[in-house]
């Protein structure tokens, strides 16, 4: 294994085991780990990159997304609730420093919005199992 690929293969090693904790803790985020999980394994080995788009950790939370056909409102809500938590928290800890607090609020209202708004909103039933993707690319 080269040292490129190796690289990847523990850039989608911590994406996976991030992920898997972002799916269990609702303080963090699992979408964004799993595409980092999907683009290392990718790089890194065939097997393994088909092994992860099996998984239901992948198809339940990224599969419709990434073949451009949304979200569903599930999906959407728990990513609301945790960057509303998280910048809320953050929003606080910048008690005082105003400038902060509205960079903050302005990033926030940006999820909001394209998740919201940018974001497909699918029923779960149109998800798509059993279909592979194509190799993620940069």
């Amino acid at each position: 294994m080269s040292i490129k690929r190796a690289f990847y293969f523990i850039l989608g090693c911590i994406g996976l085991v991030f992920g898997v904790i972002g799916a269990i803790v609702p303080m963090l985020p699992a979408f964004p780990f799993l595409v980092l999980a999907a683009f290392g394994f990718s790089r890194s080995s065939e097997s393994l990159h088909r092994w992860f788009l099996d998984t239901n950790l992948y198809k339940d939370n990224l599969e419709s997304f990434l073949k451009g056909k949304g979200m569903t409102k599930g999906a959407k809500l728990r990513i609301i609730l945790t960057v509303t938590v998280t910048m809320t928290i953050g929003f606080v800890m910048l008690r005082g420093i105003w400038i902060g607090q509205a960079i903050l609020s302005v990033i926030w209202v940006g999820h909001l919005i394209y998740f919201l708004f940018g974001v497909k909103t699918i029923p779960n039933d149109e998800m798509i199992p059993d279909q592979p993707i194509e190799e993620i690319d940069s």
